[in-house]
């Protein structure tokens, strides 16, 4: 989705900044807010599943985006991480009234976000966007409840809101440092050379060719002694 920046006035851009800073310093519980430097007119946010909740133990990662007409228009509300609830679509859009006919211009940002996580506590089957996800919590909450459990372990539970724990997408929320995910080199102390740590590479052929001939002269020096005992005999 294209960014707004240039079609949002200069006054709303500085609103949105100030309290997008402020929602960073002083984030709603059990969110994280990512804004990013390039384009304030998205917001990238990490939502934890709410106790009691199929959703518990889960991070779901979250966009916001706020259109041209914003603030007379309400911010669009994405789930990047799939999520089985009667009120997100299959592509991730959120149906929640706050984002529709409720929105006014007073409510701001942070009152969206808390509206969406009570969402993932109170879900709406009479305006479900996922139908099959509706007409289970009206006629079969174990049945809705396991399948949501079932997506929240496979897709929310590996970290921020993903089954490998890391945004896809550079524009997704943060990224992680390039080896945090590489054991080996966790393993390695400062200054040591993945070579020598690992035995492999250049200096890790080199120590094993230098083993091989070793090994070979004392068979060959073995061999040597053996005939000279038996010219003694």
């Amino acid at each position: 989705m294209n960014s707004n920046v240039e079609n949002l006035p200069p006054q709303v851009l500085r609103l949105v900044y100030k309290e997008v800073s402020a929602l960073a310093a002083d984030p709603p519980e059990g969110i994280k807010i990512y804004p990013s430097e390039e384009d304030i007119t998205e917001l990238h946010t990490a939502i934890e599943g709410p106790e009691g909740t199929p959703f518990a133990g889960g991070v779901f990662r979250m966009r916001l985006v706020l259109g041209k007409d914003f603030p007379a228009a309400p911010p669009k509300g994405y789930f990047l991480t799939k999520i089985f609830h009667p009120n997100v679509g299959h592509k991730g859009e959120i149906c929640v009234n706050v984002l529709k006919r409720d929105w006014r211009a007073e409510l701001g940002l942070r009152h969206v976000l808390l509206t969406i996580k009570c969402l993932m506590i109170h879900p709406n089957p009479e305006s479900a966007l996922n139908e099959e996800a509706g007409r289970l919590l009206l006629e079969d909450y174990t049945e809705y409840a396991s399948r949501a459990r079932l997506l929240t372990e496979i897709h929310a539970m590996g970290g921020y809101g993903g089954t490998s724990g890391v945004p896809q997408d550079p524009a997704d929320g943060p990224q992680p440092k390039k080896h945090a995910g590489d054991p080996t080199k966790r393993a390695m102390g400062p200054g040591v050379a993945p070579s020598a740590a690992l035995g492999n590479g250049a200096n890790g052929s080199s120590t094993t060719s230098s083993s091989s001939s070793s090994n070979s002269n004392v068979v060959g020096k073995k061999k040597t002694d053996k005939k000279r005992a038996l010219r003694r005999l």
